[in-house]
């Protein structure tokens, strides 16, 4: 064959497209920065229609994670992906910086504000710390592939945003949604600040359960009630697992509509329990004998007065909907300072709401029995209290799903405080959210349901912090009655210019004066700075309306499901609030990243992936593949397993494309592309095949469905093109003459594949599809992202050679294929082409099969084919396959082997010029080739 190597047309062995991905990657990073890419997309889409995906800001703390390379990832993907259907997509990310994860990092280095460092010098240390992560994570998305402006960011500590910022809670004031108030939030005794609800998750907790009397004070009035019964020491027993509350008791609710029960216990006391729950009641207090003495509606028992176990107050009975037979007693303890119902049933009954608990979580000195103790101290020393005063029922250990802080892991309490608030009803904002819920596109369609659960039960958002480095709530609060200065929304305009020139502090060096004169005297500054989720949820109006390549409302969000609780929530509520309107179109929400074992990702578990290193061992795009294969609208799993086989899908995408353009060598399609109506029918069939398909895939990115892509794609590059069309034309793509129409034919559908496909993985593969376009042939693009979706040449169907012929021919030959594999695991044949075939067929079935002639063999890569029909008298040896109509026989060759094409022929050797070649390939070196009509 050495002899031959000439005229035959193999590929390069030193091609390019190497399995290095990690080492080739930052060069083609340099090559977009250096070709200004992303600038050159903006001025490209200066005439095109415009898609706005907002970019979520993640917070400015630590090295990339999992979840960020998923969110990333997916939001390039859809950048990309839109590109190429024709849309200006600018994309500038953006980063969150304040608030107290970089607070407490800070502490850690310089110490707490006001103590070894001055609130100022904390908050500049903060801004520079913050200033750090952002160089980090940017360097490390860059790194990913992430298209996007990361010369111009935005960032919410930068001075104009925190001034915007300021100006969107005025808007939001002028519209009359912000509203002070004391009442109960969550606190963390840690963070010694009030949070908002996404800064509060869920764990299991092991509390003190007791069952607490609350005895009846005028037994006579109670009981006339009830009619004619008698009973004495008469209790209304309440559960509670939190007995620190109980010094906030106010009084104990009922439900008006369920029945209880007066029940006489061991003959010693009467207790008034919820009729459903009787049952339980008797096996808990271990009560050996019982009397029911009577039965009563809690309506009818409201305004009863009742003894607090230690207080020495009185406390009445209350009724609420939100009492329940479930468990407990079907009577609830109600400290309005520590709990939003016991809250709200507080101000229907004008409860008094007393806070006992001080900002550092110990008890004030008026409190009885534990005034001075810390909250965490209290439990022990109430219950002792009990005991001593006969009014302990029950004690338990009880382990619940409990509240705590996000950041610190520890559990949170309930206490009321005066604070700032976002009012969900003030205003019918939570009226107007549930409305716009319905007119927002939720992908999955489960987020809609989702969301709207959660903004139907939402209590008032609590937008005050008690901390250092923030937002600050720009009011200026008369020192009498603490309500805003009158002119609120004109001053906070003036607190923003000047905030806009110098960032926070002018708002702590604003001497009052400069703005209210002599009126100054009257007012202090309001001392709380703005939650974080407001910072991060105004976006919509410090960045979408003020950013000019971008616009409001943004056509997508897309981030992870936990922003159903955030960032969705508080950018929905404060675009409301402002604008009266949705400031996104559409939201696409993705699950956590977690491990095989179901478990989120921690490094106390040992399971983290750090992107950095897959990225460095197995490269970006494996990471990008991986992401795109993912069913996101579930929990994600990952793991060096699951990343190892993602790199062996990426070495088959790889190596088809290495394959067509090492095929594509020496093709110039200015000179060399056959016209559509001259190419051979199979060309004409895996051409029109990929345009189908492209059809899908726009369908696909359009939908978001990227996994549908990766599954779509890779079946095309394995099965349609590796194990089939590509496949079948290495004969004729290696041994016919360079310019025969055959050769080119099988080129210019190589190159009409080529050219889709490169753009069909530019979004999820973005630096393989860089690199497969710098090796296509013909002139382009410097970047294939300033191309869009390929535009195939109108291929006319052969009429009796369509898609459904060649599908039923590929059976044909699975079915054949299946048949040589025996032979070839039973030893009697080496390869395909050391057999010829005999195919059995029924009439329809030999009609088309004999369309093809001589050119069967070439599609069966056999070195003969031979056709028959079907009849009663098949020979012995003769295998029946799965294809209705068809029997085949597989018959070992003993003809020598063609040097050139290793077909076994019997005309080997008859041309004694080339005594190793058959005829077919002394015609293709010697004379004008072959013709090929179909395959």
């Amino acid at each position: 064959m050495s002899d031959y190597k000439d005229t035959l047309n193999l590929p390069k062995t030193d091609f390019p497209m190497k399995a290095n991905l990690a080492q080739r990657e930052p060069t083609l990073l340099k090559k977009w920065e250096d070709i200004n890419l992303y600038q050159k997309l903006r001025a490209q889409g200066q005439s095109r229609p415009r898609f706005i995906l907002h970019d979520g800001p993640p917070y400015a703390n630590g090295h990339t994670h999992m979840g960020h390379a998923v969110n990333k990832t997916l939001k390039d993907i859809v950048v990309k992906a839109k590109t190429f259907s024709g849309f200006d997509v600018p994309y500038v990310p953006g980063w969150d910086c304040h608030g107290l994860p970089i607070e407490l990092k800070v502490e850690l280095k310089v110490g707490k504000p006001g103590r070894k460092v001055t609130a100022t010098e904390f908050r500049q240390a903060c801004r520079e710390y913050a200033a750090t992560q952002i160089d980090i994570q940017r360097t490390e998305f860059k790194r990913l592939g992430v298209l996007g402006d990361w010369e111009n960011p935005y960032i919410t500590m930068n001075f104009k945003y925190e001034a915007d910022t300021i100006r969107s809670l005025a808007k939001i004031m002028r519209n009359g949604h912000v509203q002070k108030g004391y009442k109960p939030v969550y606190w963390c005794l840690d963070c010694a600040s009030a949070l908002a609800e996404a800064e509060v998750e869920y764990a299991d907790k092991t509390s003190p359960a007791v069952d607490v009397r609350f005895a009846v004070v005028d037994e006579k009035d109670f009981l006339a009630r009830f009619g004619n019964v008698s009973a004495k020491n008469i209790s209304i027993p309440i559960w509670t697992t939190t007995p620190w509350t109980l010094p906030a008791n106010q009084a104990v609710a009922l439900n008006a509509e369920v029945e209880y029960v007066l029940v006489e216990c061991d003959g010693k006391e009467c207790l008034l329990v919820a009729e459903p729950l009787l049952p339980n009641i008797l096996k808990r207090y271990d009560i050996q004998h019982h009397r029911v003495v009577g039965k009563i509606r809690g309506e009818k028992l409201e305004n009863v007065q009742l003894r607090h176990p230690f207080a020495g107050r009185q406390v009445p009975v209350v009724l609420g909907e939100h009492v329940t037979v479930e468990s407990g007693t079907g009577a609830v303890h109600t400290a309005p300072a520590h709990g939003i119902e016991d809250y709200d049933i507080g101000k229907k009954y004008n409860l008094p709401l007393e806070n006992p608990v001080a900002d550092d979580g110990c008890y004030i000195s008026t409190t009885p029995i534990v005034a001075g103790k810390h909250v965490t101290q209290a439990n022990d020393i109430i219950i002792e209290t009990l005991k001593e005063n006969h009014a302990l029922l029950h004690l338990a250990k009880f382990s619940h799903s409990y509240p705590h802080c996000w950041r610190h892991k520890t559990p949170l309490i309930f206490r009321a405080t005066p604070q700032w608030f976002i009012s969900m009803e003030k205003n019918q904002l939570r009226a107007m959210a549930l409305d716009a819920i319905k007119h927002v596109n939720w992908v999955p369609s489960w987020g809609q349901k989702r969301f709207y659960s959660m903004m139907e039960g939402r209590p008032d958002w609590c937008i005050s912090r008690q901390r250092t480095w923030g937002v600050p709530i720009a009011l200026f609060l008369h020192k009498e009655t603490t309500e805003p200065h009158p002119n609120s929304v004109e001053l906070m305009e003036k607190v923003a210019q000047r905030v806009e020139q110098t960032g926070i502090e002018a708002w702590y060096e604003l001497d009052a004066k400069e703005l209210l004169g002599d009126d100054a005297e009257n007012y202090v500054k309001c001392r709380d700075i703005l939650d974080v989720w407001f910072d991060s949820g105004v976006t919509h109006e410090c960045v979408l309306r003020e950013n000019p390549n971008l616009g409001f409302p943004a056509d997508l969000y897309l981030e992870g499901s936990d922003q159903h609780r955030g960032w969705f929530q508080s950018s929905m509520l404060t675009s409301l609030a402002i604008n009266e309107q949705a400031p996104y179109k559409t939201v696409l929400t993705h699950g956590y990243v977690i491990d095989l074992e179901g478990r989120k990702m921690s490094k106390s578990l040992g399971n983290v992936i750090a992107p950095e290193k897959v990225i460095q061992s197995l490269g970006a795009d494996v990471l990008r593949l991986w992401v795109a294969s993912i069913d996101y609208r579930a929990e994600i799993n990952v793991s060096d397993e699951i990343l190892t086989r993602t790199s062996e899908t990426y070495r088959r995408l790889r190596n088809t494309a290495r394959f067509l353009l090492a095929n594509l060598e020496g093709f110039d399609p200015e000179n060399n592309l056959v016209a559509p109506e001259k190419m051979l029918a199979l060309d004409k069939f895996i051409v029109n095949k990929a345009r189908t398909l492209q059809d899908e895939i726009i369908q696909a990115y359009d939908a978001y469905q990227f996994h549908l892509i990766y599954q779509k794609i890779h079946y095309f590059c394995t099965v349609d093109l590796g194990s089939f069309y590509l496949d079948i034309i290495k004969d004729r793509q290696y041994t016919t003459p360079t310019n025969s129409l055959a050769r080119r034919s099988a080129q210019s559908a190589m190159f009409h594949i080529a050219e889709a496909l490169v753009r069909w993985l530019a979004p999820i593969l973005s630096f393989t599809a860089e690199e497969i376009w710098q090796y296509l042939p013909g002139k382009r693009n410097e970047s294939v992202f300033l191309t869009t979706w390929y535009a195939f040449p109108a291929l006319a169907e052969d009429r009796v050679m369509n898609q459904v012929y060649w599908e039923k021919l590929r059976e044909v030959r699975d079915a054949v294929n299946k048949e040589i594999e025996a032979q070839r695991n039973a030893g009697k044949i080496g390869s395909a082409l050391e057999a010829s075939v005999q195919l059995y067929c029924d009439d329809e079935l030999k009609s088309q099969l004999d369309k093809l002639g001589d050119e069967l063999r070439f599609f069966l890569i056999t070195s003969g084919a031979e056709v028959q029909f079907a009849n009663s008298s098949l020979p012995n040896d003769v295998i029946a396959t799965d294809v209705a109509g068809l029997s085949v026989k597989v018959n070992a060759l003993s003809y020598a082997k063609c040097e050139r094409c290793w077909h076994r022929r019997e005309d080997v050797g008859v041309n004694k010029e080339h005594p190793t070649l058959c005829g077919r390939c002394v015609e293709n070196i010697t004379g004008v080739g072959e013709v090929r009509r179909y395959a």
